[in-house]
C-alpha cells in the first residue's frame, strides 16, 4: 500500500512512491512534460509529469486542471537541488477532489486593497503562507521563553472598565447596565498577577481606536505583556533584550524555507541575537537629532523618521531611555532625581520598523500614582482595585509589552502584515 504523507516529509521518503493530498497553485507544460505547482499547507514544491510515464488521461489532466483545484497525486519524490524546498514528485496518477474555476488570486501582481478583499483566500500564496509560519514560531517561542523564564501565563479580561493608557481612544460597548471597552492593554491586570505569582505574562488582542494613516498601527493585534516583581528597569532591559534575541535565533533555526520564500537576509537577523543591545537617553536621543539636522525639541514623542535614524544609527535594536513624562502614561514610575522623566524605556528596531517594545518600571507610591490618575483625568473609583496593589505590600516591579504584528513586520521585513491575516475585518482596515 502507497504511504500517504505532507509535503514536508518528502525528505525521509527520496525515491519512495508515497501519496499526497495536494492544491494546485500554478502550472506550465510543454509537449511531453507538464509542470505542477503544488501547496499541501505545509509547503510547496513541483509535481512533474512526464507524457511517456503516464496514461495519456493522466497528462492531459495535468494540462488542464485549474488554479487550486484539490487532488491526491500518487508519484515517486525526488530530490530538487533547483527548488528552495529541495525536492519534487514525479507524478504518476492524479485523482481529482474538488474542482476549481476562475480562482481570483492569479499569478499576476494584485494591488493591496484587492488582496485585502479576497484575504480568506490571499492566505494560501506563498508570502502570507512564510509569514504566518514565522508568525506561529513567534508564539511558540514566546511560551518556551517565559516557561523556562518561570513565568505564570495569566489571561487577562478583553472587556474592560477602564483605560490602562488613560485614553478616550476605546472601543465602547455595554456591560449590561455599565460602560465597558475592548481592551486596550493586560497590563494593569498583570500587575495584579505579579504581585500574586511573582513573573507573570499576559498574551492576547489588543484593540486601539485611534486613527491612523500609517503602517505601522492596527485596529486589533495581539500583545505579550510580562509584568516582574521585585524587578528594576535594567533587569527588565535584561530580559527584554534575551527575549528579542530568542525569538530571532528561534525563527532562524526553524523557519528556514519561510525566510527563504521571504528573501530574508538571515545573516542580519543574525545579527540582532548579539547582546547587550546599545542604551542611549531620551536626552541623548534628542542632541543625536538635532546633530543630523532632526527638527526635533526636547519633550516631543518620536516619528517614525526619528526611530528609524536612531535604530539605523546604531544598526542594532537600540533602547532609548527615560522619556518625558507628559508623552508616558500615569502608572510609570517617576525619576528618583529629576521630575520632567520617568523611568522608562522603548526599544526601536533598525530597518525602519521603529518600536517594538515600550516598557517601564511601575509606579509604587499611592499617593503619587493617586494624583497621576486624577491629573489623568480619570476616575479613581475606576482604579479602586489598581491603588490596592500599592496598600498590601507593594515591591518595585516593571514590565513591558510586545506587539506580535509589529515584531512580525521587523522579523519578516514586510511592508505589513495586515493582508496576510483573515479575521475579523476591523483588524486589516486602517482608516482611510
Amino acid at each position: 500500500m502507497v504511504q500517504e504523507i505532507n509535503i514536508t516529509q518528502a525528505k525521509d521518503h527520496v525515491d519512495e512512491k508515497v501519496k499526497i493530498g495536494v492544491w494546485l497553485t500554478n502550472k506550465r507544460s510543454s509537449g511531453k512534460i507538464a509542470f505542477l505547482q503544488l501547496r499541501d499547507g505545509t509547503a510547496f514544491f513541483q509535481g512533474v509529469v512526464v507524457k511517456s510515464q503516464v496514461t495519456p488521461a493522466v497528462f492531459e489532466l495535468a494540462k488542464e486542471v485549474k488554479q487550486e483545484t484539490s487532488m491526491w497525486l500518487t508519484g515517486v519524490i525526488h530530490e530538487d537541488s533547483r527548488s528552495k524546498f529541495g525536492y519534487e514528485i514525479e507524478v504518476e496518477d492524479i485523482e481529482v477532489v474538488g474542482e476549481s474555476e476562475d480562482y481570483p488570486i492569479t499569478p499576476k501582481e494584485h494591488g493591496v486593497d484587492f488582496l485585502m478583499d479576497h484575504r480568506h483566500l490571499w492566505l494560501r500564496s506563498t508570502r502570507p503562507w512564510a509569514v504566518m509560519n514565522i508568525r506561529n514560531e513567534v508564539i511558540r517561542a514566546t511560551y518556551e521563553f517565559f516557561n523556562q523564564e518561570g513565568f505564570i501565563k495569566m489571561d487577562s479580561p478583553i472587556l474592560t472598565g477602564s483605560a490602562p493608557e488613560g485614553t478616550t481612544e476605546l472601543f465602547h460597548t455595554e456591560y449590561f447596565d455599565r460602560d465597558a471597552y475592548l481592551s486596550q492593554s493586560g497590563q494593569l491586570y498583570a500587575e495584579a498577577g505579579a504581585l500574586a505569582y511573582g513573573k507573570v505574562f499576559t498574551f492576547g488582542p489588543t484593540f486601539r481606536a485611534e486613527k491612523s494613516k500609517t503602517r505601522r498601527h492596527l485596529i486589533e493585534f495581539w500583545m505579550i505583556e510580562p509584568e516582574m516583581a521585585f524587578m528594576h528597569q535594567e533587569q527588565s532591559l535584561e530580559v527584554q533584550e534575551r527575549y528579542i534575541a530568542f525569538l530571532v535565533q528561534s525563527v532562524i533555526d526553524n523557519c528556514k524555507y519561510a525566510l527563504d520564500i521571504l528573501d530574508r537576509d538571515v545573516e542580519k537577523l543574525q545579527k540582532y541575537t548579539k547582546l547587550p543591545y546599545p542604551r542611549i537617553s531620551y536626552d541623548e536621543a534628542i542632541d543625536l537629532l538635532k546633530a543630523n539636522d532632526f527638527d526635533v525639541e526636547w519633550g516631543a514623542d518620536f516619528g517614525s523618521p526619528e526611530e528609524t535614524f536612531l535604530a539605523d544609527h546604531f544598526d542594532q535594536p537600540v533602547f532609548v531611555l527615560n522619556y518625558p513624562k507628559a508623552i508616558k502614561p500615569f502608572y510609570m514610575k517617576p525619576h528618583p532625581t529629576r521630575k520632567d522623566v520617568v523611568i522608562c524605556a522603548d526599544l526601536l528596531a533598525p530597518e525602519g520598523y521603529g518600536e517594538i517594545i515600550g516598557g517601564s518600571e511601575r509606579a509604587t507610591d499611592y499617593d503619587y500614582l493617586l494624583d497621576q490618575i486624577k491629573k489623568a483625568g480619570l476616575d479613581p473609583k475606576d482604579y479602586a482595585w489598581y491603588l490596592d496593589l500599592r496598600k498590601y505590600g507593594s515591591v518595585p516591579h516593571a514590565g513591558f509589552g510586545l506587539g506580535l504584528e509589529r515584531f512580525l513586520t521587523w522579523i519578516t521585513s514586510e511592508d505589513h502584515v495586515r493582508e496576510t491575516i483573515p479575521f475579523p475585518r476591523l483588524l486589516n482596515r486602517i482608516y482611510p
